[in-house]
């Protein structure tokens, strides 16, 4: 049997990331994957996504250019060549990360790996292997969690594992859920041509976001023509004569029925605990339970991503995988989840980091915001993207920045910018005193945080 200091369970964004982090760490390891190294987000999440919602953003920029002087004749669209290029990005990705393993002398096998409490791990495959590990780190992942909807097991429905192996545009899509998975795919599908309807059983789309931002995303959701229902669920799903038929009750007990060609479930994600059942670990509620160092409740098993919960977002995942593998080759070191932006690829783009002005203020602070609007924005103007914002939320005696929220052109790369100043414990004079590029779209983070300070020049 062969012996490792540490074997990761699961080739994701944080298994991966675990690995050669370890590796680096003069760890033996080993990473078991049953399907694709990279996980979800690489192979059925973040990466096709986003390559499918740039495609989305250039249909929408040729649209908008007839406006500009611009005209491009007929706009025809194969959702063969689309596909295909995603799956090139994927593989090109892909191949990096494998490579990446291997130069890290991370031996990687392929297949389910059962935990067992000895610290043993069998892993399925053509042969059966049993190897052995000091310390584990799980990183198993989730699957999108499908709720028990009468009609269910009738009529054939997407996830977001299978909605990028569509081979047709749909002529209609019922979106069920207002999350972000649900209000990327509705801006993917509406630059298609297909007509939308997203149900959200919350008041709001991105229910945990900021309100501004949400309101702000409604608004230009609905000037493309999707249809947003919210306080809304679904009784039940079937056939009609003309399509699938999704039967919905509003928040006053109003019923309607709405027909479509696909429905995507996009209700969210629950952890994947295939391969860990015998190892009885403690729980809190569906999701594995973990220490500030990210171990389990057994020593020397550490647990990271959508497995112990939280935010489920890649970038997090990879950090606990990171800190885990340096716990895990024998440091101490507590995760700090104060500064992870949150980040929504819509259009407009949705960034965010740290708390939200209702968080803050529940937290007993004494809270100050200001809000920049792109419309005085010269480079958003130039762009033609000028709904959007920058909100700063910060402690109204120190300036300590708590938060920030950005919706607009380019902010998903933005928002590291005041992620960074928190990092670094920076207050709102300091963010106000950099000296920023200009023209672009982050220009408006020293507007806002100028105007916070009542110094703001285009406030």
């Amino acid at each position: 049997m062969k012996s490792y200091n540490v074997v990761v369970v699961g080739g994701g964004p944080g298994g991966y990331v675990a690995a050669i982090r370890a590796a680096k760490e003069g760890q033996t390891v080993a990473l078991i994957e049953a399907d694709h190294v990279g996980g979800t987000c690489l192979n059925r999440g973040c990466i096709p996504s986003k390559t499918l919602l740039r495609h989305a953003e250039v249909i929408e920029d040729i649209k908008a250019a007839e406006n500009w002087g611009i005209h491009a004749g007929e706009l025809t669209l194969s959702l063969d060549k689309m596909m295909a290029r995603k799956d090139q990005v994927i593989k090109r990705l892909r191949t990096g990360i494998i490579s990446l393993l291997k130069a890290g002398k991370v031996d990687v096998y392929q297949g389910v790996g059962t935990v067992q409490p000895d610290k043993t791990i069998m892993i399925s495959a053509n042969e059966n292997q049993v190897i052995k590990a000091h310390s584990i780190i799980l990183a198993t992942g989730s699957v999108p969690f499908v709720p028990s909807i009468n009609g269910m097991g009738e009529v054939s429905y997407h996830t977001s594992d299978t909605i990028f192996a569509i081979k047709e545009i749909p002529e209609s899509i019922v979106i069920v859920g207002g999350g972000f998975i649900g209000v990327e795919f509705a801006c993917i599908f509406q630059s298609l041509g297909t007509k939308v309807t997203v149900i959200e059983m919350a008041d709001r789309l991105l229910p945990n976001e900021d309100p501004d931002a949400s309101a702000a995303l409604r608004k230009a959701l609905q000037k493309k023509n999707i249809t947003l229902l919210t306080r809304t669920t679904v009784a039940s799903i079937g056939f009609g004569k003309n399509g699938k038929v999704v039967h919905v009750t509003d928040h006053a007990g109003n019923r309607d029925e709405l027909i479509c060609s696909e429905i995507l479930m996009a209700v969210g994600r629950r952890p994947n605990l295939s391969g860990i059942a015998d190892l009885r670990l403690k729980m809190t509620g569906p999701f594995v339970e973990v220490n500030d160092y990210l171990e389990t409740s057994i020593k020397g098993i550490y647990a990271v991503g959508d497995l112990i919960g939280g935010s489920q977002l890649a970038h997090t995942a990879s950090a606990e995988g990171s800190v885990a593998a340096l716990n895990a080759s024998g440091q101490r070191i507590a995760m700090n989840y104060k500064v992870i932006p949150r980040c929504v690829y819509t259009q407009p783009e949705i960034a965010s980091v740290g708390l939200t002005e209702e968080e803050a203020r529940k937290k007993g602070y004494q809270v100050k915001v200001s809000m920049y609007h792109h419309v005085g924005n010269g480079k958003a103007l130039a762009i033609d993207r000028k709904d959007g914002f920058t909100k700063i939320i910060a402690e109204e005696k120190y300036g300590e920045i708590l938060g920030a929220v950005l919706v607009g052109p380019h902010v998903t790369e933005m928002i590291s910018t005041p992620a960074a100043f928190m990092h670094l414990e920076g207050t709102i004079d300091e963010l106000a005193s950099m000296i920023y590029p200009h023209p672009t779209v982050s220009e408006t983070i020293m507007e806002a945080a100028a105007s916070w300070l009542g110094k703001g020049i285009h406030s």
